[in-house]
């Protein structure tokens, strides 16, 4: 396995209404950030509207799981949500802009598919390095930006900058990128969550392919990870530094999480945390009258049909 890429930096679920999936993954046991909504004023002296594409985070020491939706003209926003103005120069707020309107469209377009997963992000140790050997490897890519996250520390928010290459190029199953964290510094001061469910980390996200297309799916997906695919039953894993990435093939996910209908193909079927205790988790699902399904391994999962069309599956940690 090469050493840059180690771990999943966070998946994406693309929503249609952000008060509907924050009431969803309370119940489901996470807690999240308040939603952030980019805000413009439109005229001079007037108050700062929301616009664009507002996200929540449920973090994890080292990931996350990320909430998205665009945020529809004159519609109503959760009570706790942040307003972000944007506060620029002229011209550095026209190219801020314009990536806004860019992501609205991306999204826009995820939902037109289906409501759920479609944003992967891969977790690497030098973003320089992996853009380097993506280039050599003729992986088309965005080369390396910088945006600012907002990291909640002992002391307050603070902002961080992560840098990040976006996977171009024949990517037709959502948005792929590649990120670092933050330094281990500011991870280490970082205030995390105790999520009632247990929950504990990000380990996995499920691809689910056309069974006609798998075998260039696993070529395309070992160049980015540059490491071996093993196969365990219908599952075609690529095994990193404590997560890994599974593609499965369309006639087989119910094979792996028993009783689920494949999202459009190619699609992100779910994502996988790992749980302190998966006997607490079942009771904390059931309590808030959740459906719960289970895997062939014992590992249970809530169907996509009632997470906003992801499946989110819970294992024993």
């Amino acid at each position: 396995m090469h050493a840059e890429i180690k771990f999943i930096h966070h998946v994406g679920h693309v929503v249609s209404d952000m008060e509907a999936a924050l009431e969803l993954y309370k119940k489901l046991g996470f807690v999240c950030s308040p939603p952030s909504y980019p805000a413009m004023s439109e005229n001079e002296g007037e108050p700062p509207k929301p616009f664009g594409a507002a996200n929540s985070h449920a973090e994890f020491l080292g990931n996350f799981i990320e909430i998205v939706t665009v945020v529809k003209q004159g519609a109503r926003i959760p009570d706790n949500a942040k307003l972000v103005p944007l506060q620029a120069s002229p011209d550095v707020q026209k190219a801020m802009i314009g990536k806004i309107k860019q992501t609205v469209d991306t999204v826009s377009r995820y939902l037109s598919r289906y409501e759920g997963a479609h944003i992967l992000c891969f977790g690497t140790e030098d973003a320089d390095k992996t853009a380097d050997r993506f280039h050599k490897k003729g992986i088309a890519h965005s080369g390396v930006n910088t945006v600012q996250r907002p990291l909640e520390r002992s002391e307050g928010i603070q902002f961080v900058p992560v840098r990040y290459l976006e996977i171009d190029g024949g990517v037709h199953e959502g948005r792929l990128a590649v990120a670092e964290n933050p330094p281990s510094a500011i991870v280490v001061e970082q205030v995390h969550p105790n999520h009632p469910n247990g929950a504990t980390d990000l380990i996995e996200s499920i691809l689910c392919v056309d069974d006609s297309e798998l075998d260039e799916f696993i070529r395309r997906y070992g160049q980015y990870l540059e490491c071996e695919v093993q196969t365990d039953g219908v599952a075609h894993i690529f095994n990193l530094a404590g997560s890994r990435i599974t593609i499965v093939p369309r006639t087989r996910l119910s094979e792996l999480l028993p009783g689920e209908m494949a999202p459009p193909v190619p699609g992100f079927a779910g994502y996988v945390v790992a749980v302190r205790d998966i006997s607490h988790t079942r009771s904390y699902l059931e309590r808030n009258d959740l459906p719960v399904a289970e895997t062939a391994s014992g590992d249970l999962f809530v169907p996509a049909a009632s997470a906003l069309g992801s499946a989110i599956v819970f294992k024993k940690g």
